[in-house]
Parts: structure tokens; sequence; C-alpha cells
């Protein structure tokens, strides 16, 4: 049973419906368990999506992508887990009406606490969910294709495709990157 849309915020639809939306197109950087299709969709209930829709969660840098799964697998254990298998992944995107949120200055614009932002442990990080996952969920429902905004890993920015909205044929791989060298990384 699909889980209820909470009533959306006002003041957020309004603010967002005045942000023009951007095209991006380019590379991109994703991390996925060996063997696990790198462009497969999924609504995990991340930092932008509440698990309502489909989303493919990328970063526009390879050290993004490297530095948001680390903190991941680690899950604020001390050492990473050893028999971790993961493999990183050029792709090419297009996304036609991104919602681009270039810094935390845009996110508290949007009423986000960025002072919180990327800074609570993985156990605590749903505590800082709620918020940009209302915003995800309003541009789903505003008709964007996705979201460029800054990652709470590294100094980069993210690119959040809402697979229900981006046509396969403008998602692809273009290099297999091989394992992830956890150590070296």
């Amino acid at each position: 049973m699909p889980r209820p849309i909470p009533r959306r915020d006002n003041a957020l639809i309004d603010a967002m419906e005045e942000i023009e939306p951007v095209r991006f197109e380019g590379a991109v950087w994703r991390i996925v368990r060996e063997g696990r299709d790198p462009l497969q969709c999924s609504a995990s209930g991340g930092r932008w999506d509440d698990g309502t829709f489909d989303v493919l969660y990328t970063s526009i840098e390879r050290q993004g992508a490297i530095e948001e799964m680390r903190f991941h697998l680690m899950r604020g254990q001390p050492i990473m887990p050893s028999r971790v298998a993961y493999k990183l992944f050029e792709l090419n995107v297009c996304i036609e009406r991104a919602l681009k949120l270039l810094n935390l200055d845009a996110l508290a614009a949007l009423g986000h606490d960025v002072s919180r932002f990327g800074r609570l442990s993985y156990q605590q990080k749903v505590d800082e969910y709620p918020r940009t996952q209302e915003i995800g969920e309003v541009a789903h429902f505003l008709e964007f294709d996705g979201l460029i905004a800054p990652s709470a890993r590294h100094a980069c920015l993210n690119a959040v495709l809402f697979c229900d909205r981006i046509a396969p044929s403008e998602r692809a791989v273009t290099a297999d990157h091989g394992l992830v060298d956890w150590a070296a990384a």
C-alpha cells in the first residue's frame, strides 16, 4: 500500500515555483554493489526522496560518489566492512528541468536548517532528512525532472534524477571503473 503524501507546505511550493528549472547534461558518478545495474532506480527514502517516487542518486564528482557511499557503508563504525564489493560507474545523464540548489544558502531559503546538513551521525541522519525530503517531493510534484544540490559528504554537487520523469534513453553508462579500492579511495 502506498504511503500517504502529507499535506504540502504552501510556502515551500510558492518558493520553489519561483525557481527557474535548468537543463543539466553531462557526466555523473555512481557507486553500486557489484552485480547491481547502476541505472536501477529506487524509492529509498534517502535525503531527497520520501519513498513515494523512484530516484537515481549520483554525484557530479567522482570523489563525491565515493564519500557518499563510504558514509553509508561505514554506518558509524570505525572501520570499513571487509567484504564490501562495490563498483564505480561513470554515467551520462540529461535532466531537462532540474531544480538547481547550488549551495546551503539556497537550501536555507527553502526552510532547511543547514546547521545540521551533513553533520549528523549515521544513526541520526533521518533527523536531518524531513525538510530535504519535502523539497524533493515538492520538486517532483512541480514536475521538475530531478535536482542538482549540494553533497552532504564532499564539496561538490549531486544530481538526483526523478526516474519517472526522465526517459531511460537520457541516462547511460559510459564507463565501468571497476571495484572501488576503499583503502586508496
